[in-house]
């Protein structure tokens, strides 16, 4: 054999280890980033992180159960998947949707939904998103896919006046439904995000690099498009900056200033990519999601006010 072909063979043989290596680990990194929590249906354990962290909701679900006020609702997607979402009837033509986050499920944000309920006489729906809680599916969406579900979630419970509010995943879900075109019987819309990301590419890009010290090239492609041809949406289209852009209803963006998991300049390129009515408000002191656990009274009058805002 001579040097030539010898060296290409190596070059073959080195681009081939290479080409598995990287597909690989694709998988791997598709399959960790968007697999459900594992006590996704365990219910009791959910209830009971959100007993320590809130003990006052424990009373109010309570009040909630007696009255048969707290209700598990199903519908079919038209994807023909089942979802749940917990359901609290106050009365009226206002309902507030709170989005959960990453490997969350409703459960695990009903004190937002105390807020609404008590302090505002909303509605409220909490839905378990793509592939959490007690809806089906495989593979968490991170906001692209469920922006869709969550707008069928408004067919269901038709209102007046809405607002959609979510926290992390559940706030880029928020963000990348506002870019789209609302039901035209919805009189009132308005859009709380705490604490989302720009995009689907840059918080994947962002953890790859600060966790394993790894460029976007090549991972960060060869998944995007593994996760194009499993589930039918990429990285960088799933992109709540693009959405933001494309929302002429209000938005009050929220975000803490010590937040490294979702840093805190992605809050503030949304805020200034937002066209239109918005307010923003940086919580001090505060790390990923803590807005309202770190800041309760302060973030309770800003929502108000942000209801009532004329």
């Amino acid at each position: 054999m001579g040097i030539k072909k010898s060296v290409f063979v190596f070059a073959v043989v080195i681009l081939s280890v290479f080409i598995i290596a990287v597909t690989g680990i694709s998988f791997y990194m598709l399959d960790y980033s968007l697999a459900p929590g594992e006590d996704r249906t365990d219910s009791a354990a959910h209830y009971d992180t959100l007993y320590t962290d809130y003990p006052e909701v424990r009373t109010w679900t309570d009040s909630l159960r007696r009255l048969h006020a707290l209700r598990d609702t199903f519908v079919t997607m038209p994807t023909g998947e089942r979802h749940h979402a917990l359901y609290i009837r106050e009365g009226g033509q206002k309902t507030a949707f709170v989005v959960h986050g990453w490997r969350d499920c409703s459960i695990d944000f009903l004190y937002l939904a105390k807020m609404y309920q008590q302090m505002f006489g909303y509605n409220v729906v909490v839905p378990d998103l793509h592939a959490s809680g007690l809806s089906d599916g495989d593979a968490i969406g991170m906001g692209w896919l469920d922006r869709k579900d969550m707008l069928q979630w408004l067919e269901v419970f038709k209102s007046d006046t809405i607002i959609v509010h979510g926290v992390s995943m559940g706030a880029a879900t928020t963000m990348m439904m506002s870019g789209e075109q609302m039901p035209d019987w919805v009189r009132d819309i308005r859009f709380i995000e705490d604490c989302g990301y720009t995009s689907v590419w840059d918080e994947f890009s962002k953890e790859l690099k600060e966790e394993f010290g790894l460029p976007a090239f090549p991972l960060m492609y060869s998944t995007s498009m593994l996760c194009k041809l499993r589930y039918g949406w990429s990285f960088s289209e799933a992109s709540a900056l693009r959405q933001v852009k494309k929302c002429q209803y209000p938005m009050l963006f929220i975000h803490g200033d010590n937040d490294t998991f979702v840093p805190t300049e992605m809050s503030l390129r949304l805020y200034q990519a937002k066209p239109g009515r918005k307010r923003i408000w940086i919580t001090s002191n505060t790390e990923h999601a803590e807005s309202y656990k770190n800041h309760r009274e302060e973030y309770m009058k800003r929502v108000g006010d942000f209801i009532l805002w004329e």
